[in-house]
């Protein structure tokens, strides 16, 4: 508005710049509350009546025409500013019942388990979500320390709805089972009868014994966890079958097998999703997650998944358009 009025006082009444004073109220909509809008638009009135007088147009239609212009602009401006008001707290009551739901979904996993220290990262591709498809979960069992990282086929609600019931029946049954095998077959007739064949699971199961430094494993359909060794060298533990994805067991192949391995005091275990590994830079190139590996030698887990998770980023040149969790497990 102040350079409004200088350049209509520079170029003289044949300039015609005093309708633009309603530029003033019209920004103001866009981002201030009604009142303040209105407030502008009042300063925007005064501020064309004066020039108005200044230059001697209310002797002609000019003068009352830029007056009309920049009032019905404050107006609209006003019921905009309004209506948006509005929005954002309805928006904001949405969000908060939103997060509500998120935390008893994919609650924080517990800082420490028996001997063992556990950090998560999860970014979500679906914007102003902090879940999506991908689910994750540590429970300590009278079995040891077991964990799942899955990632449901799909995005959207429907995906959060068959991850939740994933987590739902995990949650219980790995107090209960006494193997992961068994384990993984509740899983997949829950999979099977709430997706009916339309959706499937990928997960890995792990089962930690602290006082034997083994990690059982079982995989079904889903990218390898790594181990990262004290002397820093990675490990990726193939199972010995490839088993189909949780829900998809009706088609028959290969069950799911569990296979052990090495998880002694100073390595890292690091279970993900696909989101991680399937990130692609410019030219189409995966990320080299093992190749990544030293970028977990924080002492504080969050802070090295923090740091692995803005890797990702910067090689994907962006954010992700997947999900993607990150699970790190250690010694205390």
């Amino acid at each position: 508005m102040t350079v409004v009025a200088g350049t209509d006082l520079a170029a003289g009444p044949e300039g015609g710049f005093l309708p633009l004073v309603s530029l003033g109220p019209a920004f103001a909509g866009l981002i201030g509350t009604w009142r303040r809008t209105a407030l502008i638009g009042g300063v925007a009135l005064l501020l064309c009546a004066g020039l108005g007088v200044y230059d001697g147009l209310f002797d002609t239609r000019r003068g009352w025409t830029a007056m009309a212009s920049v009032a019905g602009v404050t107006l609209a401006g006003a019921l905009a500013a309004g209506s948006r008001m509005r929005r954002e707290v309805e928006l904001a009551g949405v969000r908060s019942v939103a997060e509500a739901a998120q935390s008893v979904l994919l609650r924080p996993v517990p800082r420490h388990v028996g001997e063992l220290a556990a950090a998560v990262s999860y970014t979500s591709a679906v914007a102003e979500s902090r879940i999506g498809g991908d689910l994750y979960e540590v429970v300590a069992s009278p079995y040891g320390v077991r964990v799942i990282v899955g990632d449901v086929q799909g995005k959207g609600l429907a995906a959060v709805a068959t991850a939740a019931s994933v987590l739902g029946v995990f949650r219980e049954a790995a107090h209960d089972e006494p193997d992961l095998t068994a384990l993984a077959a509740r899983l997949e007739r829950t999979v099977a009868r709430e997706a009916d064949g339309e959706k499937f699971v990928t997960a890995v199961l792990a089962e930690i014994h602290t006082d034997e430094g083994i990690a059982v494993l079982l995989n079904c359909g889903h990218p390898p966890p790594m181990i990262v060794r004290a002397d820093g060298s990675t490990d990726l533990p193939h199972p010995p079958a490839y088993a189909l994805p949780l829900g998809l067991g009706i088609h028959g192949g290969e069950p799911p097998r569990p296979h052990r391995s090495r998880f002694a005091p100073g390595d890292q275990l690091l279970l993900y999703t696909d989101g991680v590994t399937e990130a692609r830079d410019a030219e189409g190139v995966f990320y080299p997650l093992r190749e990544r590996a030293g970028l977990l030698g924080d002492a504080n887990g969050g802070q090295a998944l923090a740091a692995l998770r803005e890797d990702v980023t910067r090689h994907a040149e962006g954010p992700s358009h997947d999900d993607a969790a990150m699970l790190l497990l250690r010694y205390r």
